[in-house]
């Protein structure tokens, strides 16, 4: 079978599939460019065409898969949870050939990262799909999410909190606007990454180990907790803080958690990403949110439109680590982003545009993660 993507932690090239080579006038080579994106929780497929603006996208594929499920307790990723992940995959590889894609870049983050049947699974997933899956780092996570988000930074704010709650990790990122864009949008090369810090906490572990069907107001606190000290080295490294009680800091945030939370906010009857995407958010507004589905039912949950059952044991979760980062930076509001590494890819594929480091970037890897449950947690 033809293989597409990159293979297990190459550089962040992306695998030509075909085509001329041509350039075009948006920069990149011509053609069809597709991004993949395997999360901890997710699997997410972007197909899309140059533009002079950026691209185009012609297909697109988004399915729950939850291919971190059990792994914060065994360190192995389960079958069930392999054979969900391969079936999205191989509906990601049929719209991959029939689009006739000529450029493609797939890529697998924390549940990969850490699982000790990884090497296994990814063979797997090429042999029955095709898809050559790169295990990418935190760090250049971190940096396609910048570059899918960049569009919705405001050029007038030089200073930038970028955090993205993923199923098995979160990774928050401090950037600074380098220079002027003028009038037009930024871009990943107007910014430079000052400082970041990558949790192995997402919404998949923190459930595991709290539950994610009946929690009182002590656990959702405890959570809370948890996700503030993990995240504390780099709040005390970084006076992050000062600069937002100076106004000087924009907080925009990129995950399902996020998403879940402006649609609820806003009582749609189903979700849409046209009056999700880009929206503001003030700080009372996410911590009364937060606090109205930390306070929901299970039932409730499951029959919000928003919310639906394949989110209603994990929202909570993504309430806490939120609430947590907006506690330890309370900025005025918060910019709500639809968007992330797939985008980023396909902006890096087709512009070639790289984010800045700073001269001495300061990343933290935290090790303060979720052990397995001790006897009686839920």
């Amino acid at each position: 079978m033809a293989a597409f993507g990159n293979g297990r932690r190459r550089s962040g090239r992306a695998r030509r599939a075909g085509g001329s080579g041509r350039r075009d006038q948006a920069g990149g080579t011509g053609g069809v460019y597709a991004a993949l994106d395997l999360g901890t929780n997710n699997c997410r497929l972007l197909v899309a065409r140059p533009t002079r603006e950026g691209f185009r996208v012609v297909d697109a594929f988004s399915r729950i898969v939850r291919l971190g499920e059990g792994l914060s307790v065994s360190g192995r990723l389960s079958d069930p949870a392999m054979a969900r992940t391969l079936e999205a995959l191989k509906v990601c590889a049929t719209k991959i050939r029939r689009r006739g894609v000529t450029q493609v870049r797939a890529v697998a983050t924390e549940a990969c990262r850490q699982a000790e049947n990884c090497d296994a699974f990814l063979s797997r997933v090429r042999q029955e799909t095709g898809i050559e899956l790169e295990i990418i780092s935190q760090d250049e996570e971190a940096r396609l999410a910048i570059c899918g988000c960049a569009p919705l930074i405001d050029p007038g704010v030089p200073d930038i909190l970028l955090f993205d709650i993923g199923g098995g990790s979160t990774e928050v990122c401090w950037l600074k606007a380098t220079g002027s864009s003028g009038d037009r949008r930024l871009e990943a090369q107007d910014l430079s990454l000052f400082a970041w810090a990558s949790v192995p906490i997402g919404v998949i572990s923190m459930a595991e180990r709290f539950g994610g069907v009946d929690l009182s107001p002590a656990d959702y606190e405890a959570m809370i907790a948890l996700m503030e000290d993990s995240i504390a080295e780099f709040a005390q490294n970084h006076d992050v803080r000062a600069a937002v009680a100076d106004s000087k800091v924009q907080m925009l945030g990129t995950s399902g958690t996020v998403t879940t939370l402006a649609g609820v906010h806003l009582n749609l009857p189903r979700y849409d990403r046209s009056r999700v995407d880009g929206r503001y958010l003030e700080m009372d507004t996410v911590h009364k949110i937060c606090g109205r589905i930390a306070g929901m039912s299970y039932g409730e949950r499951a029959g919000h439109a928003c919310i639906g059952e394949e989110r209603a044991d994990l929202v909570v979760a993504g309430c806490a680590i939120l609430t947590a980062l907006c506690r330890l930076w309370p900025a005025e509001r918060l910019r709500v982003a639809d968007r992330g590494l797939r985008e980023g890819m396909l902006y890096t594929m087709i512009q070639g545009a790289p984010i800045q480091a700073a001269a001495d970037p300061q990343g933290v890897r935290s090790g303060a993660g979720l052990a397995a449950p001790a006897a009686g947690d839920t």
